[in-house]
């Protein structure tokens, strides 16, 4: 990061997905990485909402009636690391992109934001989805790397692939292209 504070860039934090369903791990694969993930969410909320600083809360609503993320199931809830205050908008999507069938660009762009930074469930998933348009979109995406986790996942010949090397690569594949990639420290150093 340059010289300047974060502050000053006219920054927005997106909490994307932050939601009990993702406590159950061998639903969504086993092996779950960075599990303090929502704890070092809640730290950059609270340093954020200290700056009285705008705060998106994404949450993902799915269409499938037996996920734990489907809004009839207690696993829709945001997580209580996170809970959304008075005021703090809250954005609910079908897919894994926080900006298809919301109006979360025209908010942003309304507020006069240009930098994002972004933590959440899961790496691979909606924060990488989510990222990769923030980017394309010309926002200046800051994506927090111990602020964000994953699961394990199988690969397309049934071999399985740990949490810890779906999230460096996902990492590895936004860094530079469409984010900067910080941790919660750096981050908090220079807001």
């Amino acid at each position: 990061m340059n010289q300047m504070k974060l502050r000053e860039r006219k920054p927005a934090l997106l909490l994307i997905d932050i939601q009990k369903g993702f406590e159950d791990e061998d639903y969504w694969g086993g092996n779950r990485n960075n599990k303090d993930a929502e704890i070092k969410s809640g730290q950059i909320l609270n340093q954020w909402r200290a700056l009285n600083l705008p705060v998106f809360h994404i949450r993902h609503s799915s269409q499938n009636p037996n996920s734990k993320l489907h809004a009839s199931h207690k696993g829709f809830e945001i997580h209580d690391s996170v809970k959304p205050i008075s005021g703090e908008p809250v954005i609910t999507k079908n897919v894994n992109s926080a900006f298809i069938g919301t109006d979360l660009k025209e908010q942003l762009d309304e507020q006069g934001i240009n930098t994002l930074v972004i933590v959440g469930l899961t790496t691979n998933h909606c924060v990488s989805t989510t990222t990769r348009m923030a980017g394309n979109y010309g926002y200046h995406t800051i994506l927090i790397s111990d602020a964000t986790a994953t699961f394990d996942r199988m690969g397309i010949n049934g071999e399985k692939y740990s949490s810890e090397i779906i999230h460096l690569t996902t990492l590895a594949n936004l860094k530079d292209e469409f984010a900067e990639i910080l941790d919660t420290d750096q981050l908090l150093r220079n807001i």
